[in-house]
């Protein structure tokens, strides 16, 4: 199964603040100097919320009903990788993200997250186990972060992962939807993003180690559901996206100590429609480097540096799963000038990321995987 569409986008206005304003009319398209088709790689994994690469032709998908599953040259394997932790697959729980370690040819360690049931307390949190992959099994598992206290409320785990070029390990984890208490505290690990070793120990140089009633793992806090996360391949940031209420979803430079002010400041509002704060800024609060109003709710992102895509090259590509389609996002240096949306119709889409082949790959509930390929090259 093959679909072609050729690349529409709807551009929104540039904003030199790095925010940016509502969509415009969909009668104003901008067209790409070139088009792009997406090909079916397989069906057969409900909900692949994090994809990483064993090599140039072997991904590791996780579906978040549980299942780790392994693509060889475009096949869905039968075989399932045994060896996974409990976890609870309820509300947006599950098996979440999975990344290999960046020496992953020598020493084949895998990292995932999952809603874990190792912290204190009933019910789940965000988890990280480190583990060996070889021959479809997981050995030498070993929890290296578990964020607390644990809850019983099925939502916003947040829960992306990435590595810097250093080899720090980030985790995002949401605020599990007590937005009054755990993003602006920092005895507690939900709304923040999360630095440690890759062996789970604490780097000392993170900014609250020796801070009284402060988690020594947290790196930023004050976030509301971070699902996107990715390491700027020139500057080595992090850089992530979140999930706002009705509207605000946010694109954010990580920072140390750096409150990003959920729910003080936001350009959303309650589902409802009512209003919980009156302020889009705060003194000592980051303003995003872009924000949807209305919500596009964000899933996955990748930096595109492969020259597959030269029309794309040095923009952030994001995955939406309210309207089912992709965004380009244009960067000038730190700064997000504007937006183009790709394949409109392709799916929820639950994670996009640039494979070690250089193609990009979008993940999407129920539909299947993708690969984006340029036109007439099938």
């Amino acid at each position: 199964m093959m679909t072609m569409i050729r690349l529409l986008g709807i551009v929104c206005s540039v904003v030199l603040s790095g925010t940016v304003c509502a969509q415009e009319p969909k009668n104003r398209h901008s067209v790409s100097l070139q088009s792009y088709e997406y090909q079916l790689v397989t069906q057969g994994i409900d909900i692949p919320w994090g994809m990483t690469w064993l090599d140039k032709k072997t991904i590791l998908v996780s579906d978040r009903k549980g299942e780790l599953r392994v693509i060889s040259n475009g096949l869905l394997l039968n075989e399932k990788v045994t060896g996974l932790p409990e976890l609870r697959a309820q509300g947006q729980g599950g098996l979440l993200d999975v990344i290999v370690d960046p020496n992953y040819a020598q020493n084949n360690l895998i990292y995932f997250s999952y809603s874990g049931l190792e912290g204190e307390g009933d019910g789940a949190h965000t988890s990280v186990m480190r583990a060996k992959l070889q021959d479809f099994k997981l050995t030498d598992q070993t929890v290296i972060f578990e964020a607390g206290p644990n809850t019983t409320k099925g939502q916003h785990y947040g829960s992306r992962l990435a590595f810097d070029k250093q080899g720090y390990l980030y985790i995002s984890s949401g605020d599990r939807g007590n937005r009054d208490v755990n993003p602006q505290r920092l005895d507690r690990d939900a709304g923040k993003i999360h630095r440690i070793n890759s062996d789970g120990s604490i780097p000392a140089d993170n900014p609250f180690v020796g801070h009284e009633n402060a988690n020594p793992s947290i790196y930023s806090y004050g976030h509301r559901n971070p699902q996107g996360m990715a390491m700027h391949p020139i500057t080595g940031d992090i850089w992530t996206h979140e999930h706002g209420p009705k509207g605000g979803d946010e694109i954010n430079i990580i920072q140390p100590s750096a409150n990003y002010g959920w729910p003080v400041i936001s350009y959303g509002v309650n589902y409802s429609g009512s209003s919980f704060t009156e302020l889009t800024e705060k003194e000592g609060m980051q303003q995003p480097q872009w924000y949807w109003v209305p919500s596009i709710a964000p899933s996955g992102m990748t930096f595109v540096t492969s020259g597959i895509y030269p029309d794309w090259k040095g923009k952030i590509i994001v995955g939406s799963l309210k309207f089912a389609y992709l965004v380009a996002l244009e960067l000038e240096g730190d700064k997000v000038l504007s937006q183009e949306i790709l394949f409109p119709g392709i799916g929820r889409v639950r994670n996009v990321t640039q494979g070690a082949d250089g193609y990009i790959y979008v993940a999407t509930d129920g539909a299947g995987i993708f690969k984006i390929v340029p036109s007439g090259t099938i």
